[in-house]
């Protein structure tokens, strides 16, 4: 392994941005390679473990080691560590001899204070801990913050949750102060508002501004797909705009998102879809319901799973199982159901593949597990 004392991952900036590729992680006869969005196989399988590729990097095994592959399949860090990270921001943790530390995409170690537990970077920062306390630290292996919070979430589009003592707040990647540590309970950043609870009561921060919502008990995170969230309110569950404003009364026993003008909601024992109007656009008549893709399509549940259209006609017949995660995987991936970039993952006959918008399984290949596809350099 090359060391190198204060390096720069400048090189990762650069690299290998003229292109985009994505890759899916898939396990044939026990051993896992990748497929690329033609079906093909970008790298044959010959791993005993490994992992999705991030910064053109992924981990890999082919025995009791672990190192990693560039996206041509061959080792670019030699499998040396008994355990390891996925990259991100250009570095990774890895283990070897019971030590851990960072290194880049090239293997090479980044110098950093010592700390009394190891995170891994997201976005250009890691949490640092010295003692009790949680700071921030920098691609630079030098402190941004010094240990000063007693809890830090991950970063979502810059900002994380922040704890001193029993109450939270908000910070973006300088240690600022976004939201007052003030609250009894903070959501994830949004932009359109963050949900939080203060001083008993639950509301929303937009524009620096705290908005109560009546009688809310629980409140949902906003997402880019709609002006509303969804929230709750004596058992029911509504719809709410960045101003607290109950813009769907809470008469639903379940709810979804909003995504391409359509949520799916509960009641009486079947999920079905309304707009922003309040009204029924889809029947009450699926077990379950997921929201809608990009691509106009939506997972729902009959005894198995199959994607309506926007107008509740089947799109694909139901005869399917999806699911948000898969237990081989060495890393945790909060994984969306339906399509993604055009093709949904599904499970058929106890395998795994990929369907197009037509229902069509690409590269006519089933799999024993599948991965989402990502894009390598991310």
């Amino acid at each position: 392994m090359k060391t190198k004392i204060g390096f720069s991952v400048a090189l990762f900036l650069v690299f290998g941005n003229f292109y985009s590729q994505e890759y899916a992680l898939v396990r044939e006869n026990g051993l896992f390679g990748y497929i690329n969005t033609s079906g093909e196989y970008a790298i044959k399988p010959q791993f005993k473990k490994a992992d999705n590729f991030t910064n053109e990097r992924a981990a890999a095994s082919m025995g009791d080691k672990w190192g990693y592959i560039n996206t041509a399949g061959e080792w670019a860090i030699q499998p040396e560590y008994e355990h390891v990270k996925e990259f991100n921001s250009g570095l990774a943790l890895v283990n070897k001899g019971d030590q851990w530390h960072y290194i880049n995409v090239s293997g090479e170690t980044l110098e950093t204070p010592v700390s009394d537990k190891y995170y891994d970077f997201d976005n250009g920062v890691a949490f640092f801990k010295r003692g009790e306390k949680i700071g921030l630290l920098g691609t630079d292996g030098k402190l941004i913050v010094e240990p000063d919070f007693d809890e830090i979430k991950p970063f979502i589009d810059g900002y994380a949750k922040a704890r001193k003592g029993e109450l939270w707040g908000m910070i973006n990647k300088k240690g600022e102060i976004y939201i007052p540590i003030e609250n009894q309970e903070v959501g994830d950043y949004n932009g359109k508002g963050v949900w939080v609870k203060k001083q008993d009561t639950f509301g929303i921060v937009a524009d620096g501004n705290f908005y109560p919502v009546k009688n809310a008990d629980k409140i949902w995170e906003f997402t880019d797909k709609s002006n509303l969230t969804y929230a709750r309110s004596n058992k029911l569950m509504g719809f709410i705009n960045n101003k607290g404003e109950w813009v769907i009364a809470p008469t639903y026993e379940k709810a979804r998102d909003f995504s391409q003008g359509l949520a799916p909601v509960f009641m009486n024992k079947n999920w079905g879809y309304i707009n922003e109007k309040d009204e029924k656009v889809i029947d009450f008549k699926f077990k379950d319901a997921e929201v809608f893709s990009a691509n106009g399509l939506a997972p729902v549940k009959e005894k198995k799973w199959g994607f309506i259209d926007k107008t509740g006609k089947w799109a694909i017949q139901p005869e399917y199982d999806i699911t948000a995660g898969l237990s081989f995987s060495i890393f945790q991936k909060n994984l969306e159901k339906g399509f993604i970039n055009g093709l949904a993952r599904v499970k058929y006959n106890k395998e795994w593949g990929f369907l197009n918008a037509k229902g069509e399984v690409l590269g006519n290949k089933w799999y024993e597990n599948a991965e989402i596809f990502d894009d390598v350099k991310n």
